[in-house]
């Protein structure tokens, strides 16, 4: 039996390490993210604001019980003599208040709905946040692992070029310079190294911050994933829901007519409120004047009735209240044009994202074919006496700067293509498992 287990404990140390895709990673940022889980908690809260709405317009049902011990001293002004009176009075009652008419509790009730409404359109924006600070770490840490391969393989590029070049320099065929130039690049390819590992750390640890661990991989970028434009690709349809639909925009719109009826609330500061009131008390006394005369009573108290109460005047703090709440909300309304032209502005800022960047990568596709062939026409020319070492060593920078740059142009159209959805307010995980599946190895 021991010898199983430590056979199964073996097999699984043998096993590849598993590798968390982005769907994968998102997920656990919903699970582990502190600053969701912040606007989470932030949205059940806002989600309390209608029931606390509600209450100020359903009847309101008090009790109360009193019971308290007497002793009484009277003393008469004619020549009747002292008397004095001792006993108990106990008492109870239920008392309802259903409110007919209250134009503040109204508009109250009315900004709850717009506060949750609120509250939502915050949370929303909130995920949307949160899908692109994953993909952008995820993308992030893909880009810094391109990267510092890129440059180890350059580095064995250039360590190659390096023995190559004090080879011809030993038997002839080559001046010191070109050693001295391998030997340059090579030194500069390891500091390179260095600061792309650092790199490479720091965004594991943004990654890391996000979902509260670091996978042991990550899944790359499919190298034959075709990127497509977006659907529909045109920019001003994008701009039109973004206008719309942008969470912040429709954070803003209910933040316009929360102060819409706070304005109507201030100036029910003046309008009469009335209230039906009921009542049902029962009481009971016992009251002794002596040891063998004493007065017990119970009685029943019955009331229903209508309060009507009328401001008439209060220093004038309502008129100022009206006026503060009017300039809120011309604040608000100016708040939601702002949220608008900025919701309009990140629209056309990803669109051309995407559209420019499917762009470059294309570009970059064909540069590196040609990079690709001016390194191999250089080793060529540098086999045969036509070109130096230098013009190797140049060439080799170039492929891969240019492999680097195609790397980060990928990421970055997918990161706008996500961002764009997120300004249209549409961005949902069904667009992770879109992207998600653009990843893996051919």
């Amino acid at each position: 039996m021991k010898r199983h287990a430590i056979f199964l404990a073996l097999l699984a140390l043998s096993q590849p390490l598993l590798a968390a895709d982005l769907l994968q990673t998102y997920r656990e940022a919903r699970a582990n993210d502190a600053v969701y889980a912040s606007a989470l908690a932030a949205r059940d809260a806002g989600r309390e604001n209608l029931p606390q709405g509600l209450a100020l317009l359903l009847p309101n049902i008090s009790g109360s019980a009193v019971t308290q011990k007497n002793d009484i001293d009277i003393n008469f002004r004619s020549s009747l003599p002292p008397s004095k009176r001792e006993g108990n009075t106990n008492s109870y009652g239920v008392t309802l208040t259903q409110p007919l008419f209250n134009w503040q509790n109204l508009m109250l009730y009315k900004e709850a709905g717009f506060k949750v409404a609120q509250a939502e359109a915050v949370f929303g924006q909130a995920t949307q946040d949160l899908i692109v600070r994953v993909a952008q770490a995820y993308f992030d840490v893909l880009a810094s692992q391109d990267s510092l391969a890129f440059i180890q393989a350059q580095k064995t590029a250039i360590s190659e070029q390096l023995a190559q070049a004090k080879r011809n320099f030993e038997v002839g065929t080559a001046t010191i310079t070109d050693t001295h130039e391998a030997q340059a690049r090579f030194d500069l390819a390891t500091s390179q190294e260095i600061a792309a590992q650092s790199d490479l750390e720091i965004k594991q640890r943004v990654l890391q911050q996000i979902i509260g661990k670091f996978p042991d991989r990550i899944t790359p970028l499919r190298p034959s994933t075709e990127l497509n434009p977006p659907n529909p690709n045109a920019m001003e349809q994008w701009v039109a829901s973004a206008q719309e639909q942008n969470f912040g925009v429709r954070t803003q719109q209910a933040t316009l007519e929360i102060a819409a009826r706070e304005v109507e609330r201030n100036r029910a500061g003046h309008y009469p409120t009335l209230n039906m009131v009921g009542s049902v008390a029962k009481s009971g006394a016992s009251l002794s004047a002596t040891a063998v005369t004493s007065v017990a009573s119970d009685s029943v108290n019955r009331i229903i009735g209508l309060q009507l109460a009328i401001p008439l005047y209060a220093g004038g703090s309502v008129n100022s209240q009206v006026r503060q709440a009017l300039a809120n909300q011309e604040k608000s309304r100016q708040d939601l044009e702002n949220s608008r032209r900025n919701a309009a502005l990140l629209a056309r800022q990803s669109f051309l994202g995407v559209t420019n960047g499917m762009a470059q990568v294309r570009a970059l596709q064909q540069a590196l074919v040609s990079s690709q062939s001016s390194l191999d026409s250089n080793k060529l020319g540098y086999e045969v006496g036509v070109r130096i070492n230098i013009d190797v060593l140049n060439a080799q920078q170039q492929l891969f700067s240019t492999k680097r740059d195609l790397s980060r142009a990928r990421y970055d159209t997918l990161l706008n293509g996500l961002k764009l959805k997120a300004a249209a307010g549409t961005l949902s995980e069904d667009d992770v498992e879109t992207v998600n599946r653009l990843l893996g190895t051919d």
